[in-house]
């Protein structure tokens, strides 16, 4: 096994959701095969889309994943799914290159210049030491080694170190693949780190409500609340969560309230006091992200009103 890149685009052109399979062609079989059972990283290109005229993409590793397993796509030939599990976004996106410094050393030429040949290619192998430092970076404000910024005039989220009473693990690369691979499968750190992604895609703002609360040492009121359930197969990514103040929080959880896929605001229809109802922002539509890779996907908020709104 060895560790790989695998590059998505806010709309992919093949019908894939990364959080839980990816689509690819034949060219890049042997490289997927190679990280079968193995972890893998996302990374969004310049172009968001196939349009060769757009850009704004990221450009930066913003997810770890593990492939669990390879199945043809029955549909089209000599094409490939991916099947994804332990799907993880960072809690800040990395750059593929900061200053002179490339975390994959094979889109490095020998003048220091990125080699675009290496850098066209959607899936890339990876060593072990690249792997571990990527995830230190994306997890950086998780590990206690950064503080998690906010547009102006938010304060920053303070870092802490560790989880509870447990000290941070020095940073150094040998210590890497203990500290985060041993914890990366653990509900503690993935809690974390999922909330921490949903509260930096919304602005610490809640989505129904419209409020943003944050105290002095930048912690915000707001929770990140799981769309489809960790229990019921629902993945740590930001397509399957929200921002939401405590009680409606609750109210989201036991069925209260759900969502419509065109994001407008679904009330039960008893059980909901009016002194609640009234928290509601005024348009009862979804407050979402401004990207739209960000918001939620409509196979979650599917879910939601199937299983367990209540209306």
């Amino acid at each position: 096994m060895t560790k790989a890149i695998l590059t998505t685009k806010i709309d992919p052109t093949y019908d894939d959701l990364p959080e839980q399979r990816y689509h690819f062609p034949r060219t890049y079989l042997r490289q997927v095969e190679a990280a079968r059972g193995d972890w893998i990283v996302y990374y969004e290109p310049r172009r968001p889309s196939s349009d060769l005229m757009k850009t704004g993409g990221k450009q930066a590793y913003f997810a770890t994943a593990r492939i669990n397993d390879i199945i043809e796509d029955p549909s089209k030939a000599n094409h490939f799914y991916a099947l994804i599990d332990d799907f993880l976004h960072f809690d800040h996106p990395v750059p593929f290159k900061e200053n002179d410094h490339y975390y994959e050393s094979g889109l490095r030429k020998e003048d220091g210049s990125t080699n675009k040949g290496a850098f066209g290619r959607a899936v890339r192998n990876i060593p072990d030491e690249e792997y571990d430092l990527i995830l230190a970076a994306g997890f950086a404000h998780v590990l206690g080694r950064r503080d998690r910024e906010r547009p102006v005039p938010d304060p920053a989220e303070e870092a802490r170190l560790g989880f509870g009473d447990n000290p941070q693990m020095p940073y150094e690369i040998d210590s890497i693949d203990r500290r985060i691979d041993a914890q990366i499968v653990q509900r503690p750190f993935r809690d974390r780190a999922f909330s921490a992604a949903i509260k930096a895609a919304y602005h610490d703002t809640c989505a129904v409500t419209g409020l943003k609360l944050i105290n002095g040492g930048g912690r915000s009121e707001v929770q990140a609340a799981q769309i489809r359930p960790v229990a019921d197969r629902g993945p740590d990514s930001v397509r399957n969560g929200l921002a939401l103040s405590g009680t409606v929080h609750w109210m989201f959880d036991r069925g209260l309230i759900s969502v419509d896929d065109d994001y407008s605001l679904l009330i039960a229809s008893s059980g909901v006091p009016d002194a609640i109802t009234r928290l509601v922002n005024p348009e009862r539509r979804l407050l979402v992200p401004s990207r739209p890779d960000e918001r939620p996907h409509s196979q979650f908020l599917q879910y939601h009103r199937r299983q367990v709104f209540k209306g």
